[in-house]
């Protein structure tokens, strides 16, 4: 199977190379792009019995740096390396202080065997659902252990393995441990074939990431009149800017805020509200104050700075199945109500938590936004109360990173 996929990869690679090569001579942004995924990791200095996580883009990379950070308050005196697949991953990574940081490049045996000469990690961690098959392949050969930590399988991906059964029979007989989320993630592990000796629930290190050592509620120190439309995705903006204008006219003191999940999206964001006539300014472009009555968000990485000073927050990404929700548990950590839609499938357990916590509401319909935001808006007790079992789900379902850090400890000793 290891010849065969790499042969396909390699196939794959020379018929795209053409296009490739056209790209970097046409394009200085896709060229340095294209060096920095193929080369980046030589830039590191060698790291020999280093702790590599790998991680997809921003959400995991979060989730990385907070492993990271439990590693270190552990004593782990190995270096701990993360690699990324996206450039806003990278970026992300960078802006948290991350010291051993690189791009990953394809998964194909040329570049795999290289990097791992280059790391020689005494483990590998993959973060969530990156399921490499051929660099798991070969830290198995290499005997180098590989923990799938934060695991999670949606039913699409559950489906997809279950169709090409023998695919992912190759790549879990190479993986030593899955730490799943949840116990339904952790079924439908090995409901694919996978060992149950192999298989825990240790939980959802979002809870950990998220959440200070000091277990204050912002609610205790927050009082704010901003309500938060975070991580919009396409089609949401519109119901938002409908609830926007109304809530605007009843609660003149109130501000609020859309961040929109990519920022390449931002030129469509803002045709859109200038055609609801709502005077609106840049975050990057000037001081927010009070008077500012309507933010579009436009860099990365300020989000939860919001949320730390709203009363409410809205998650888009849930109306459409197709995107399946964004992260809610950001704003349910500052003590903020959290609305959401019904298409929830990337978040499932997190949704299901807050649901019955109350410290969530889900809506059926974009029509709906409106209504429960007024209400809430209108009740500043029960919003206040709501906002309370939010933060209580977010404390009350930590000790992921703990766990996982004792799994590493046993697989990398």
């Amino acid at each position: 199977m290891r010849i065969i996929y790499h042969t396909i990869i390699g196939f794959a690679i020379l018929v795209a190379l053409p296009v490739i090569a056209l790209r970097a001579i046409f394009s200085s942004n896709f060229r340095s792009d294209f060096l920095k995924r193929i080369f980046g990791y030589k830039l590191l200095k060698p790291l020999n019995d280093c702790i590599w996580i790998h991680a997809a883009s921003v959400g995991e990379v979060k989730l990385g740096g907070t492993l990271i950070s439990g590693l270190k308050e552990k004593g782990e005196t190995r270096p701990v390396i993360l690699s990324t697949f996206t450039s806003t991953g990278f970026d992300q990574a960078k802006k948290e202080g991350v010291e051993h940081v690189f791009r990953m490049p394809p998964d194909f045996l040329l570049w795999i065997n290289s990097l791992l000469n280059h790391l020689c990690p005494a483990m590998l961690i993959l973060i969530e659902a990156e399921m490499w098959p051929g660099l798991i392949s070969e830290c198995n050969r290499r005997e180098i252990p590989v923990l799938l930590a934060n695991g999670r399988i949606t039913q699409k991906s559950f489906d997809r393995y279950r169709f090409f059964s023998f695919i992912f029979k190759w790549i879990e007989k190479n993986i030593s441990f899955f730490s799943m989320r949840t116990k339904e993630d952790a079924d439908r592990i090995i409901s694919l074939g996978v060992d149950p000796k192999k298989v825990a629930v240790n939980g959802n290190i979002k809870f950990d990431a998220l959440v200070t050592g000091k277990d204050i509620s912002p609610l205790e120190i927050n009082e704010s009149n901003w309500v938060v439309f975070g991580s919009t995705r396409p089609g949401d903006e519109g119901p938002v800017m409908d609830a926007i204008v109304k809530l605007h006219q009843e609660y003149p003191r109130i501000n609020f805020l859309i961040a929109p999940r990519h920022l390449e999206r931002l030129r469509e964001v803002k045709e859109l509200m200038v055609e609801y006539e709502i005077d609106f300014k840049l975050h990057s472009e000037t001081l927010v104050s009070e008077n500012s009555r309507l933010v579009l968000l436009d860099q990365l990485g300020e989000l939860n700075g919001y949320y730390a000073k709203a009363c409410l927050a809205f998650v888009g990404g849930s109306f459409n199945p197709r995107f399946g929700g964004q992260n809610i548990i950001e704003p349910a950590s500052y003590s903020l109500p959290v609305v959401f839609g019904r298409h929830m499938k990337n978040f499932e357990e997190e949704a299901r938590l807050l649901i019955e916590s109350g410290g969530g509401i889900q809506i059926n319909s974009p029509e709906e936004l409106y209504g429960v935001l007024n209400q809430l808006l209108a009740d500043e007790k029960k919003q206040q109360s709501l906002g309370k079992k939010a933060w209580e789900t977010v404390i009350t379902n930590r000790g992921a990173v703990n766990k996982t850090i004792k799994l590493i400890t046993r697989l990398a000793s």
